[in-house]
């Protein structure tokens, strides 16, 4: 998903020169990794909202409220975007970012309440470790908690955690993902991007010594 902040001092970035999503005035980024198997959330929090826009591609997408970014659609700001393992069981934890925002006052004035839009996509992990491990409200929110303007880790974390790539041949012989983010200043001021599961580019291999390859082998592989 890519996220153009409305904040009005977002014409410029950051001193930073990491080229991460936090450079972009307005945004802070939050992860929440499960300790018990590699799964987790990610959120991109924008109080002040901004304008975000969201390709979605592949044969089975899960997603939540991302529809809403349409520029024909009716809602013109997000107040946090937020990736998450867990397959659609993940989207849960989109609620746990929306009462975050709510207890803060932030969120689409409607009538007589605020209304936090959060839109979500999600990656499947589920046969990384036990499958009934998976993000919930309890981990957006504490996603939300973590969130900060500093450089956010990279690669194994939050929506990250349990990412993997080149499953052409099956999951056995899949690879490392993760999760990452940029930012880049344009003619019409900054904007921040973050994606995940295909943050490697790597190849499926019918390698015979990768059948005996496991995650627990894997993640030990430097990204």
């Amino acid at each position: 998903m890519t996220i153009a902040t409305t904040d009005p001092k977002a014409d410029q970035m950051t001193d930073s020169t990491a080229d991460s999503i936090t450079d972009v005035a307005g945004l802070s980024v939050g992860h929440d990794t499960d300790p018990r198997r590699p799964t987790g959330c990610t959120v991109v929090l924008t109080p002040q909202g901004a304008t975000a826009g969201v390709d979605v591609r592949g044969a089975a997408p899960g997603t939540r409220e991302t529809e809403l970014l349409s520029p024909f659609n009716a809602v013109q700001q997000v107040h946090a975007v937020l990736l998450a393992g867990g397959s659609a069981f993940g989207l849960d934890a989109a609620a746990g970012v929306m009462r975050w925002l709510e207890e803060r006052g932030h969120g689409l004035l409607v009538g007589p309440s605020r209304v936090p839009i959060v839109p979500a996509a999600i990656l499947f992990d589920l046969w990384v470790g036990d499958p009934q491990v998976r993000p919930d409200a309890a981990a957006g929110y504490r996603a939300c908690e973590a969130a900060s303007r500093g450089m956010p880790a990279q690669g194994n974390v939050g929506a990250g955690a349990g990412a993997t790539v080149g499953k052409l041949f099956g999951g056995q012989r899949a690879m490392r993902g993760g999760i990452g983010t940029l930012a880049a200043l344009t003619t019409r001021g900054c904007m921040g991007t973050m994606w995940g599961a295909a943050f490697l580019v790597s190849r499926s291999t019918k390698a015979p010594g990768w059948r005996s390859a496991r995650w627990a082998s894997l993640t030990r592989m430097p990204l």
